[in-house]
Parts: structure tokens; C-alpha cells; sequence
């Protein structure tokens, strides 16, 4: 059964203003599945795993894109990178917008091209996995931003929280016929094995397989990345190169500290999130949705589950997230996150408990004294089924209203 996408919308906007789409993101999110939902009918579709249309695509993209007239759909479009060139060529001769839509997982190759041909003439659609909006038919909302673009909540009661954490977002596993372990176990597979095998040497794989396993340890956590590289057993620079393939891959978001003029001695690391709790969950073992509630881990879980799905409500509107950080400084003073809207700064605690109290909200006076800025509507995301006041312009938000 197909679940209707949030980024259907975005799509649509941004063929019309752009010659050439692209939508892009981590293996079997649903890239394909949803283009061919919504472009069947007036687009033609063409897939480079095809072995015949790949090898012409590499070696005579010219004629490929003779024999491929637009509007027409060109999947793992990162299977023949010079076939950029081509597409130049092709939509540099048309006036009209929207007629390529080309789709790819292998993002660190695929954007190199891009940038190198495209430059102007595309837009970049990242499509993630499943939100929970979209598993609760709630699409339609702006992406979040604390008491602006919340929804009401009611629907909290709808699912079980663990259970959804756990089994992960990819769409597939929907099916509730579909083994967790198997699925994890071959995707993590097919993904060291195709992709990374094609970006590092093949002597590395089982140890980037270590290294996959040390990031989802971290999930949530400040990166240190000279810790993560002495426990894996490589130098920085190799660990900084895997997390840009992690990065480019769609796997994880490394989510920047907010920094203001005004503000003094902010940390500068990044936060590493997972954006597919379920991944998370299968490197690092754990075994049913009781063990993953559970375990020490609970809140650093819940909290980039939260994250993930308010970094979806950006990607999927077509936005970057570049607005959406967090906030920390040497006196160890933290906020979860940082929405920006505007000059307008939003902060939000997430909390894995269902009823969170004023004092964890605290933290949130720090921004006050940042200039040329003013803090809006606060939030503390949680398991709560109703939305409540926890002090003035501070609300307590169930998971279903982000």
C-alpha cells in the first residue's frame, strides 16, 4: 500500500520553477516509489539498473537522452555521471521547467556532478523515510516551528511509541510480515558492500562496518571525532571522510551549535543524529522495542528519533534545515534545539518521560541576552497525549504535534 508523501508538494513546486529535479536520499526510503506515483501518467521512466540503458547512458549519453526525450524519469541517475553533461545540454535547449526528474541514493558521487553541470538549473528534493506524519495521514503541515506550525496532538493515543522507534521508518517494513533483523541485516549489507565499497578501499569495509556501529552508539551525542577515530582504529582524517559518506548517504545529520555574535564561548562541535532509529537499533543489537526502551540508551533514542522528525518536516517541505540547530557553551548549559524563524529564536527539550516539568526548561533564559534576536515560543516535546503549559509561552508538545 502506498503511503502518500509529504514531498509530493515539494516536488510539484519545485518542477515548476526549475529545469531539473533532483530527489535524493538514502536506499529504500521510497525515492523511486514516489515518483513514479505522482509522474506516471505524464512522465516516461527510465532506470539505470538496467544494465543496457546504463552502459549507453556512460558511453553515448548524447544518444541516451535522444532516445529518452523529456519529461521523462531517470532513476540511480549516479550509475552514469556523464550523463550530466547530456542533461546540460538537453534542458539548455528547452524554455520549459520540470521535464527531468532524475533520482539517486548515492549522493556523495551523485552531488559532484551536480555541482559541476548543473548548477542553476536543478533543485535537490531529500527524501528521508517515513514520517510520522505521513504513517498518521497528517500531512499539509509547514515545517515545525514551536506554537507557529504545531498540529493538536489528538492523535497521540495512535501508535506505540517503542514499537515504532524500533521497527524504524523505512517504508518496507510496514509490512508487518517483513523480519526486522532480516531487512536491517541485508540493507546494511548491501549498502557497505555497493556503495562504500565504490568510495573506500574494499580492505576497509569490515572496519567502516565498526565504524557504522561507534556512530550509532553516538547517536545524540556531541561528536568528538578524534574519540570516535581512536575507537575505531583509524586516523581523523579517514573518520572525517566516512562521516561525510554517512552525511551524503542520508544516514545521519550532523547538526551544527547555534552561534551568535553575542554569543560567548560556544562549543563548535556538532551533534550526530541517526535519521532511522531502527538502524540504530539493529547495529547496536537490540532486539525488540522493550530492550530499546529500556536500555541506557532510552533518551539519547527518543531524543533523535525527535530530531529526525522535525529535521523530515524540512526536507520533506524541500528545505535544508539550515535554521534548526542546538545549543550548548562551556558552562555546560544546553537546549536540544534552536529553531530560528526569522529573527525569532524557538528552543525546544525533548524528553522521553510523559510529564515534564518546569525546571527542565531552565536552560532556555541563555538565549535571552543574544542581540538582534528574540526568543518565541518554547517546547518541550515528550510522550505527553495532551499538550500543556509548563510557565508562559513554554508548552509541553506530544510526539504527533511536530
Amino acid at each position: 500500500m502506498y503511503v502518500q508523501r509529504e514531498a509530493q508538494g515539494a516536488l510539484g513546486r519545485l518542477m515548476r520553477q526549475f529545469k531539473v529535479v533532483l530527489v535524493t536520499g538514502a536506499r529504500q526510503v521510497g525515492k523511486s516509489t514516489m515518483v513514479q506515483e505522482v509522474l506516471a501518467d505524464t512522465f516516461a521512466y527510465v532506470s539505470l539498473d538496467d544494465a543496457r540503458l546504463r552502459e549507453l547512458a556512460r558511453n553515448d549519453p548524447a544518444l541516451f537522452m535522444k532516445d529518452h526525450v523529456p519529461p521523462v524519469v531517470i532513476d540511480e541517475a549516479q550509475k552514469a555521471p556523464n550523463l550530466f553533461d547530456a542533461v546540460k545540454l538537453v534542458v539548455d535547449a528547452r524554455p520549459d521547467k520540470g521535464k527531468i526528474v532524475l533520482t539517486g541514493s548515492q549522493t556523495y558521487r551523485l552531488m559532484h556532478g551536480v555541482s559541476e553541470t548543473l548548477a542553476g538549473r536543478i533543485a535537490v528534493l531529500r527524501l528521508s523515510g517515513l514520517s510520522l506524519r505521513e504513517r498518521l495521514g497528517l500531512t499539509g503541515r509547514a515545517p515545525y516551528v514551536p506554537g507557529k506550525n504545531e498540529g493538536t496532538g489528538t492523535d497521540a493515543a495512535r501508535f506505540d511509541v517503542w514499537t515504532t522507534l524500533w521497527r524504524g521508518d523505512m517504508p518496507a517494513l510496514l509490512d508487518p510480515d517483513i523480519d526486522w533483523d532480516d531487512f536491517y541485516t541485508h540493507y546494511t549489507a548491501t549498502y557497505v558492500e555497493r556503495d562504500v565499497r565504490e568510495l573506500i578501499q574494499v580492505a576497509n569495509e569490515e572496519r567502516f562496518y565498526r565504524f557504522l556501529i561507534s556512530c550509532a552508539a553516538r547517536t545524540g551525542a556531541v561528536l568528538n571525532v578524534s574519540e570516535l577515530a581512536r575507537d575505531v582504529g583509524v586516523e581523523v582524517k579517514t573518520c572525517n571522510h566516512w562521516l561525510s559518506i554517512l552525511k551524503a548517504s542520508g544516514m545521519v545529520h550532523l547538526l551544527r551549535p547555534y552561534a551568535a555574535n553575542a554569543a560567548k564561548r560556544v562549543i563548535k562541535s556538532p551533534k550526530l543524529y541517526f535519521m532511522d532509529t531502527g538502524l540504530v537499533c539493529h547495529l547496536l543489537g537490540w532486539t525488540s522495542p522493550r530492550v530499546a526502551r529500556d536500555g541506557a540508551m532510552a533518551g539519547a533514542l527518543f531524543e533523535t528519533f525527535v530530531v529526525a522528525e522535525i529535521l523530515k518536516s524540512y526536507f520533506n517541505d524541500g528545505r535544508n534545515a539550515q535554521n534548526v540547530f542546538f545549543y550548548r557553551d562551556e558552562r555546560k548549559r544546553e537546549i536540544d534545539l534552536v529553531i530560528r524563524d526569522g529573527m525569532t529564536l524557538h528552543p525546544v527539550e525533548i524528553k522521553k518521560s510523559a510529564s515534564p516539568q518546569a525546571a527542565d526548561v531552565r536552560a532556555f533564559s541563555v538565549l535571552e541576552g543574544i542581540e538582534n534576536t528574540q526568543v518565541g515560543a518554547g517546547a518541550v516535546i515528550c510522550q505527553t497525549e495532551r499538550a500543556y503549559s509548563l510557565r508562559e509561552n513554554v508548552r509541553a508538545v506530544p510526539l504527533t504535534a511536530i
